[in-house]
């Protein structure tokens, strides 16, 4: 039985921090290195993060610059960056690359709260779906009489205990991520 919580608890912890990985990565209209994350660059025929191949530092609030160890790398980030999602031209000197954000409209931020709603409800989905995978073990647990109904019982309220703190923790986060996003 406690297991079978333990793994629940673990579980609905993974779903939280893959949202809050998916949500570094939202381009809020401020530099954020986290955008650059994606961002593969063949090296040597290998594909290559960016922040493994060049210093990436925030310079001003809406300037990130992309300083490689090897000048020669210069233009393959360059061309990485241009033929990545973050939607972003770099500009650079040969040595350096900034990458200047733009301000978002409103229009725009108020799509970007849409999907990161859309982002904290899948995760609140995959919370629950752990909930339910975990009453079923339980109910076939005391089925095969290795709990009580008193035990299960326990259980089961343990679980929703679980679910709930989770989605809360879920819905503060998408809240504080939506807020900051409105409010440049």
């Amino acid at each position: 039985m406690k297991e079978v919580l333990k793994t629940a608890e673990d579980k609905m912890k993974k779903s939280v921090s893959v949202l809050q990985e998916q949500f570094t990565e939202i381009r809020a209209g401020r530099a954020n290195p986290n955008v650059l994350n994606k961002v593969m660059v063949d090296y040597y025929g290998a594909p290559t993060p960016v922040n493994q191949l060049a210093a990436v530092a925030v310079s001003e609030a809406r300037v990130l610059t992309v300083q490689p160890w090897d000048p020669s790398v210069c233009r393959l980030i360059e061309k990485a960056i241009q033929t990545s999602d973050i939607g972003i031209n770099p500009q650079s000197d040969g040595k350096i690359i900034r990458l200047i954000f733009p301000s978002l409209t409103e229009d725009r931020r108020k799509d970007i709260a849409k999907d990161i709603g859309k982002m904290a409800e899948e995760s609140k989905v995959a919370v629950r779906a752990i909930r339910r995978d975990a009453m079923e073990k339980l109910k076939v647990m005391k089925k095969d009489g290795d709990i009580s109904e008193d035990d299960m019982k326990t259980a089961e309220k343990k679980t929703q205990d679980l679910t709930d703190k989770y989605c809360k923790e879920i819905d503060d986060l998408g809240a504080a991520k939506k807020k900051e996003i409105m409010e440049l």
